[in-house]
């Protein structure tokens, strides 16, 4: 059926009219893609480096930022306030309540050297941030696995200066924070831009065909561990005591020594005036040291009668006592 006249009045008018509209169209296309090519948003953790054809130019801080458009400038975001870190020795697959690892073997990174030429397996973790984003960006070819490098090459240093015992019980600590200070004195010698926060030791385990016995000797340096300080309790708890009572026993028989030797000075002072009165006055004196003497003595013999021995009779005596004496017989005498 051949084509009408109207219909190809209608088709041309159509193909004006779209080539009237089709600058306005394309200028609006270029628009948007000018807008959409020199906006974005710099999240509130993070800092844009701007590069203008691989260069770089300046860095964004967070909030919303422009650029040149079209690919002039390309931005890349790094998280400067977010602590990052890098595993060894085990992978984290996902952190939550009930946290899961990793299935695969990373002995390659975990086994190491000790001091003593023993095996350990040793898992850490290292946190740190990106404090110069333009040495991260351009200084190292790779930052992250040159700080893997770093990492481990240290570990596997300060591990073989010490002892399997210090890289499984007591050394940990400070195994950690030496290699805390290595790893950021060999990052600002790299110019990483990278700022370590901290290495954490996870687990510090023998390898597993000698585990069994590993942990035999854990246990029994536990014990005597355990069995030292019982020891040096009870030394702390008997040996003050000792040393108290003999202090006490030494001041007491110097105290006995002070008055003895006090006593002896005073009998000695008080015979020597007594001699030198006695010297004097012979006859008197003694009479006086006899009568003192007596006035001591007698109230402590009891009850006793005292009678003349040239007497012939023995009078009746008064009840001093509160006792009735009987009356003897003539030439009798007391019993």
């Amino acid at each position: 059926m051949a084509d009408s006249p109207f219909s190809n009045l209608n088709m041309a008018g159509n193909i004006k009219g779209f080539r009237k509209n089709v600058g306005p169209i394309i200028l609006g296309i270029v628009i948007l893609i000018l807008i959409f090519s020199s906006i974005y948003t710099v999240g509130p953790e993070e800092v844009g480096v701007v590069l203008r054809f691989g260069r770089y130019t300046r860095t964004a801080e967070p909030g919303l930022n422009f650029k040149l458009p079209f690919g002039i400038e390309e931005v890349q975001k790094l998280p400067v306030e977010r602590q990052l870190k890098e595993e060894f020795g085990f992978r984290t697959l996902r952190a939550d309540v009930q946290t899961r690892y990793s299935k695969e073997n990373f002995e390659e990174e975990s086994l190491m050297l000790t001091g003593d030429l023993n095996l350990a397996e040793v898992e850490w973790v290292v946190q740190y941030r990106i404090s110069d984003p333009y040495k991260y960006l351009f200084k190292v070819k790779d930052p992250q696995q040159t700080l893997r490098d770093i990492s481990e090459s240290t570990i596997r240093q300060v591990v073989g200066n010490r002892t399997v015992n210090e890289v499984l019980t007591i050394g940990r600590q400070a195994i950690a924070t030496t290699a805390e200070e290595k790893m950021q004195q060999l990052c600002n010698e790299y110019d990483t831009g990278i700022k370590i926060e901290q290495v954490v030791l996870q687990d510090v385990n023998p390898p597993d065909p000698v585990k069994s016995s590993f942990n035999a000797v854990n246990e029994a340096q536990q014990e005597k561990e355990r069995l030292i300080n019982e020891a040096l309790a009870d030394y702390n708890k008997f040996i003050p005591r000792a040393k108290g009572d003999a202090q006490a026993v030494i001041q007491e028989a110097q105290g006995y020594a002070i008055d003895r030797v006090n006593r002896a000075e005073g009998d000695v002072a008080r015979f020597n005036s007594l001699y030198t009165q006695y010297i004097a006055a012979p006859e008197v004196t003694r009479k006086r040291i006899y009568l003192e003497t007596m006035v001591k003595i007698l109230p402590k013999i009891g009850q006793k009668v005292v009678i003349d021995e040239n007497g012939q009779n023995v009078l009746p005596l008064l009840q001093m006592s509160g006792k009735s004496v009987k009356q003897l017989p003539a030439g009798g005498a007391q019993k």
